[in-house]
């Protein structure tokens, strides 16, 4: 099956051009370090393109050992009748039926979607146990929590996110009502915000210290709009912010999403795809923040593809990972790539 951008697509995400990825092919390394990918979408709808279980494990097939994946939301596959707040229920049910095709064993040794994230309206507050209780039901004991996003930015059109959303959502009363429902079902949250946003995140999990909850793409360190030129003032901005958050025990921090517009890199723009030498290169400062602040035990490497196609391929995405956890011992490295993951998501791997 081919993967697919839509024109609409483009603005939110960089095209991606399997011939110009084509161009880059590396040795594996470490080819025998077991991987957990704990955030990869699934995609078939026309604004967003086409990425299914065949892409994914084409994906998959470069050579690196990944064992298992975590699926996280796309706000799509919902039902098309029924109540409005339990049409995310499809989701779930979608991504289960993709995890009990791999599971099956037909498809290779990874167990893909062997955790599986939703979107439920947490402004429902105290109503939207009743929507993740049906989600419990309908992941077949893989369904392990939500993601509601809240990244928003006044200049963020400049990189194709166009919906807006409240300033201070994740502060919200009603969302807060909402939320607590979480840790009483045993789920957990996945945040993803801007960096501006970090303080927000860092109120809520000392709110609710008992909720397991991760941080998506090192906490979205923005390059563009207002913040283009300025990687530095960013940055120490960022870092401090991060320090603060790796102090709240219940958090954990996701490894990756490096590779979308937002950010401010530029490695989609060469005539050939990136090394992962180049990528480590880029990446080494905000990995390496994130590795000390959290410590291995509480960070997970994660390939958010394909979202991230569009700057470089999977099997290059890995070996740069690979790169920046060199100094890293045998046990940090399966915390990085596995253990960590699997302990968060409860996949009993």
């Amino acid at each position: 099956m081919t993967t697919t951008t839509s024109a609409s697509a483009i603005s939110a995400h960089l095209a991606v051009r399997k011939d110009w990825l084509a161009r880059r092919r590396e040795e594996v390394l470490e080819p025998e370090l077991a991987i957990v990918d704990p955030h990869h979408h699934l995609i078939d709808r026309p604004e967003s393109g086409t990425y299914l279980l065949p892409d994914l494990l084409e994906d998959i097939a470069s050579g690196h050992k990944v064992v298992a994946t975590v699926y996280l939301e796309w706000l799509s596959m919902y039902r098309a009748e029924g109540p409005e707040e339990m049409r995310p229920v499809g989701e779930i049910e979608f991504a289960n039926g993709v995890a009990a095709m791999s599971a099956s064993g037909g498809y290779g040794v990874p167990r893909v979607c062997s955790g599986i994230v939703g979107h439920a309206d947490l402004m429902l507050g105290s109503r939207v146990a009743k929507v993740l209780e049906a989600m419990i039901a309908a992941g077949g004991g893989r369904f392990r929590g939500i993601r509601y996003i809240a990244s928003s930015d006044p200049d963020q059109a400049q990189w194709g996110a166009m919906l807006t959303r409240p300033e201070g959502l994740l502060r919200d009363k009603r969302l807060r009502e909402g939320f607590a429902q979480l840790a009483p079902l045993g789920l957990s949250f996945d945040a993803w915000v801007y960096h501006p946003q970090l303080g927000d995140v860092i109120d809520l999990a000392r709110a609710f210290p008992q909720t397991p909850i991760v941080l998506n793409h090192v906490g979205g360190a923005i390059g563009l709009g207002r913040y283009k030129g300025k990687r530095d003032e960013v940055f120490a901005d960022w870092s401090g912010r991060i320090r603060e958050l790796a102090a709240c025990p219940n958090v954990a921090v996701k490894l990756g999403g490096l590779g979308m517009k937002m950010f401010g890199f530029d490695v989609h723009e060469g005539e050939l795809p990136p090394s992962s030498e180049q990528l480590a290169t880029a990446w080494r400062p905000y990995i390496e923040t994130c590795i000390a602040a959290f410590g291995p035990a509480r960070a997970m490497f994660e390939s958010n593809f394909p979202v991230d196609k569009g700057s470089y391929g999977y099997g290059v995405f890995w070996n740069a990972c690979k790169r920046l956890a060199e100094g890293a011992s045998a046990a940090e490295k399966a915390d990085l790539f596995h253990n960590t993951a699997s302990r968060f998501y409860r996949l009993g791997l």
